[in-house]
């Protein structure tokens, strides 16, 4: 992989890593529609990280807040509590399903074909949960451990290629009822212990890989470009859609889809 690639990539990772657009989508197709090689579980490493490094960033004052309930002191402690516990229990469908299927999901389910077909459909299930939504734009906690669980499923959907983690948790949250802004803080702070647990599974399966990389600093700068990119994009998102809402995005994957579609039919 040479930089160019490389830098592509990471800024595709941080870019649409917390848009409703699939981030795995965008990695997957410049791979197969350009004919580049796979970038490599370094890389991967990489770019994981530094998108959980501007997540964590973006929210160290909830994060701040969340830890301070679970060490009993702060306002609200029984509040943070639950919404701990809501995290956690919204966390585990994804790692259950993701351990037991990971290999079918890679194996069969990357395809161009998969891909339009899940940009469309959820792109259009985003659409309809936009009217779903609850009034307002001020971020609140969920801590309801049913509705965590819901949106937990959803974003067990997003193992697909194409489906968008952010896009189905934002989706599935809507649907029940709360605003936004709420539903784009849980869907970030539920990428926290996914994309901690995809960086841990990758540094197990080779851990020396990464160190090891000849291309070490095309990796490091890979890391630093994904990290910057992500959290200006979660900074972006999070203002666009308290003014403007989900539109944008669902138009975005519908005429994404529809060129995947005539790819396949003329290509």
């Amino acid at each position: 992989m040479d930089g160019l690639q490389a830098l592509f990539l990471a800024l595709i990772q941080g870019l649409t890593e917390f848009l409703p657009v699939s981030s795995s989508a965008h990695l997957i197709l410049p791979s197969q529609l350009l004919g580049w090689p796979d970038q490599g579980l370094a890389f991967d490493v990489a770019v994981h990280a530094g998108t959980l490094v501007a997540v964590m960033v973006y929210y160290r004052e909830s994060l701040t807040s969340l830890l301070m309930g679970v060490l009993g002191s702060g306002d609200n402690v029984s509040l943070r509590r639950r919404e701990v516990s809501a995290l956690l229990i919204a966390t585990l469908p994804a790692v259950v399903i993701g351990i037991a299927f990971s290999d079918v999901i890679d194996q069969y389910l990357r395809g161009i074909g998969v891909i339009a077909t899940t940009t469309l459909l959820f792109g259009l299930l985003l659409g309809v949960s936009y009217s779903y939504r609850a009034a307002g734009a001020d971020e609140q906690p969920i801590s309801r451990l049913d509705h965590a669980l819901v949106i937990g499923l959803a974003q067990a959907l997003a193992l697909i290629p194409g489906t968008s983690r952010s896009g189905v948790t934002i989706t599935a949250s809507l649907f029940l009822g709360y605003n936004l802004a709420t539903a784009a803080r849980f869907s970030f702070l539920m990428s926290i212990p996914v994309i901690a647990g995809a960086l841990l599974l990758m540094l197990v399966k080779d851990f020396e890989l990464f160190f090891s990389s000849a291309n070490l600093a095309i990796t490091l700068i890979a890391m630093l470009v994904a990290a910057v990119s992500a959290y200006a994009t979660i900074a972006f998102f999070v203002g666009l859609v308290t003014r403007v809402g989900m539109m944008p995005f669902v138009i975005y994957r519908v005429l994404l889809a529809l060129i995947l579609f005539s790819i396949l039919v003329f290509v």
